[in-house]
């Protein structure tokens, strides 16, 4: 026990009082997210970022997230729709392993606006898709689509498990309902977020005094997804869609502000 306690503190013993608070809303958010809001991933990305760094808060943030999709696969994974699940996941492990070769080829200071950018566009298509439905009736269920989505959910879980958003609008898209949205989600993530182990390992970016650092805000994330379960039972369909929609795009306008003062 002193040894994990020192381990402990020689790692982030020196972080300041508000980078723990922080931290704490943060495994919060990724509680509420795993419960279905997925937008709320932006709470958690730019913390852990803030706090680590873009590329280091990805190995950290990645065992808290695999804990909530465990959780959710439990709670809400019954209703999850397999077809899609399947749809994406080759394309979205090609996407992982063109993800892990840009990491170390990419400046961290570009992961931000990129993936602001790609979500924006998404969020502006779904938009489309709304109020001009027409105009998109097959193109959410066409293989192309489901190929283009899945790298990019691939490529943005890897370099900053920001997939969250761009997984959302793709159920958005095809229209799923909201039980089956969350539940499919929840065993999708589960599935890719294990596979990336290897490749944040092989990073350097999990390592035992993170995973020391991810026991201590496991209570935080149950909590949060105790919350985000009570939330989402309360609200219509439509809403539902509107809130993803409404925190993909502020993730997307934060992403590009953030990323535009870093490059400056």
């Amino acid at each position: 026990m002193n040894g994990w306690w020192s381990t402990l503190l020689e790692d982030w013993g020196s972080m300041a009082p508000s980078s723990w608070l922080l931290l704490g809303i943060a495994a919060l958010g990724i509680g509420i997210t795993k419960s279905g809001f997925s937008g709320v991933s932006l709470v958690h990305v730019l913390v852990f970022a803030y706090v680590f760094g873009a590329r280091t808060s990805t190995g950290i943030v990645l065992p808290m997230l695999i804990a909530g999709d465990v959780m959710a696969m439990l709670i809400y994974g019954k209703d999850a729709d397999w077809r899609y699940v399947r749809k994406m996941m080759p394309p979205a492990i090609l996407g992982v392993i063109c993800g892990w070769l840009l990491m170390d080829k990419l400046d961290e200071s570009y992961y931000r606006p990129l993936i602001g950018v790609i979500i924006l566009l998404l969020a502006a298509m779904q938009i489309l898709r709304m109020t001009k439905e027409s105009w998109f009736t097959h193109i959410p269920h066409s293989i192309w689509f489901a190929w283009g989505m899945g790298i990019l959910v691939g490529v943005t879980t890897m370099l900053a498990n920001a997939a969250g958003p761009v997984f959302g609008l793709f159920l958005l898209a095809i229209g799923l309902p909201k039980k089956e949205f969350v539940g499919t989600a929840a065993w999708f993530f589960l599935l890719l977020n294990v596979l990336k182990i290897p490749f944040s390992w092989n990073l350097g970016l999990i390592r035992p005094q993170t995973l020391l650092l991810n026991a201590i805000f496991l209570p935080l994330i149950v909590l949060g997804l105790w919350v985000g379960r009570l939330i989402i039972h309360r609200i219509p369909q439509r809403s539902f869609d509107i809130v993803i929609l409404g925190f993909s795009g502020l993730a997307a306008i934060h992403m590009l502000i953030t990323g535009w003062y870093a490059l400056r």
